[in-house]
């Protein structure tokens, strides 16, 4: 453009001159509609091609890989180890739990006692009933407090076991079936098509 003006200028006519001008203007204007309309179509080639490419890949590297999840509170529910784990929970803590509801029973026939007759009581029985109840009272809060703290280790032990058993066999399962990742808890949303804790809790029937 710079040489067709120069050129233009060194024309003597002045209307000559007025008129190139003027169709030098009108020449650059329908240059500059076609170089955005040739810029706008490259652009859009470009990045139409870039979002064909991103989805290939993406779908492509979809297809290459194997995921798993494994629900691990289907897991310790349903799982033969766990349910084994629970049964022996209950025979270990059974004879602490008995005692402590014998002495909560205890607790609440003294407190309906002194409901029911602490008006006919004479002032030293009443006391000493009351004094009755706060003993028995205490020691049933403290026994509660042990034992739920007893049970609650005794259950992290064991399920901490269960899931040591788990863990070998969600491995062997991604070895044999070659998986690439396996999920457990927590996810925020995993597909039934990817969920394989039935494969699992299966395999762990005999362990």
């Amino acid at each position: 453009m710079n040489d067709l003006h120069a050129h233009f200028v060194r024309c003597p006519s002045e209307e000559a001159h007025s008129g190139l001008r003027a169709a030098g203007r009108a020449l650059t204007n329908v240059q500059e509609k076609q170089l955005k309309r040739s810029t706008y179509s490259f652009a859009r080639a470009i990045l139409g091609g870039a979002v064909v490419l991103w989805l290939g890949v993406g779908a492509a590297a979809a297809a290459d890989y194997k995921i798993g999840f494994v629900n691990t509170e289907r897991l310790f529910r349903e799982a033969a180890p766990a349910k084994r784990a629970q049964q022996k929970l209950e025979k270990e803590f059974a004879v602490r739990d008995a005692d402590i509801q014998k002495v909560s029973k205890q607790v609440r026939d003294l407190q309906s006692a002194l409901e029911k007759d602490g008006v006919t009581m004479s002032e030293t029985e009443r006391r000493n009933k009351e004094r009755d109840l706060a003993n028995l009272s205490r020691d049933l809060q403290r026994s509660q407090r042990e034992f739920r703290e007893d049970l609650n280790l005794r259950r992290n032990e064991e399920l901490a076991s269960v899931q040591e058993r788990a863990n070998k066999v969600i491995q062997q399962i991604a070895e044999a079936e070659k998986f690439d990742l396996i999920l457990q808890d927590p996810v925020v949303f995993a597909s039934q098509k990817i969920d394989i804790t039935d494969k699992v809790v299966k395999a762990l029937a005999d362990k």
